[in-house]
């Protein structure tokens, strides 16, 4: 399996060689850096990494945010993958968007857009009641909701409410273009969430990473022979 974390930038249009057009919504796909690979099966139920994303100033994170990323790019958005038992991965390796290529089918996560306290027309798409005979100031009205003998309300009874900011999943969307140079993918169709949303990306396939050196505390000071100091003196 292989994922990234991106911000949804827009949705513009594509020509294919053939001539056709085609609607994507652009992403900024990373670079995602390895924060911590969870091995331990037994206590952790399985085994996966998190990865994080988009820098961010040290000042703007926590104390304790700033000790989980030590010696590791200061991001804002930390997420956890699942990946296979025998995946070799390591702290400080990097996602980039190359892990995925043109034809790829991906699911895309995201979180709606919000808005607010939303009636039922707009909510549940109801029909409304007439607008004439009697019925004054009741054409966006819910009606009856229809409890009686039980005398309560069945709970998910379709009312007025909260609408959106819900967490979506879209299946089955399709990569249309890689753009490594500046770390951009684009998705077929629409996908949840408003612009500089943040969205997870994942695939069937290889995950594919860049080793980085994580920087030690302490530097690394390399044993001279005596045999190279004495002729130094001499």
């Amino acid at each position: 399996m292989k994922f990234i974390l991106g911000k949804k930038i827009g949705m513009t249009q594509v020509f294919l060689p053939n001539g056709v057009v085609v609607p994507v919504t652009k992403v900024q796909a990373g670079p995602c850096q390895i924060v911590e690979v969870r091995e331990n099966v037994k206590k952790n139920g399985l085994k996966a990494v998190q990865i994080g994303f988009d820098e961010t100033k040290e000042t703007r994170l926590a104390k304790p945010q700033v000790g989980h990323l030590k010696d590791l790019d200061k991001v804002r958005n930390l997420k956890d993958f699942k990946i296979e038992t025998d995946a070799q991965v390591k702290r400080g390796d990097t996602i980039t968007v190359e892990t995925f290529a043109t034809g790829d089918i991906v699911a895309v996560v995201g979180e709606s857009k919000g808005k607010g306290f939303a009636g039922v027309v707009k909510r549940h798409h109801f029909r409304g009641g007439p607008a004439s005979h009697g019925h004054k100031d009741n054409l966006r009205m819910p009606g009856t909701i229809g409890a009686r003998g039980v005398q309560r309300v069945f709970k998910g009874q379709k009312m007025g409410g909260r609408m959106g900011g819900e967490r979506i999943t879209v299946k089955n969307l399709e990569v249309i273009e890689i753009h490594p140079e500046v770390n951009e993918i684009y998705i077929k169709g629409a996908i949840p969430g408003g612009r500089n949303a943040l969205v997870l990306i994942s695939g069937e396939g290889e995950l594919k990473l860049k080793t980085t050196v994580v920087e030690n505390s302490a530097p690394v000071v390399e044993a001279v022979p005596e045999l190279v100091v004495a002729e130094q003196a001499a």
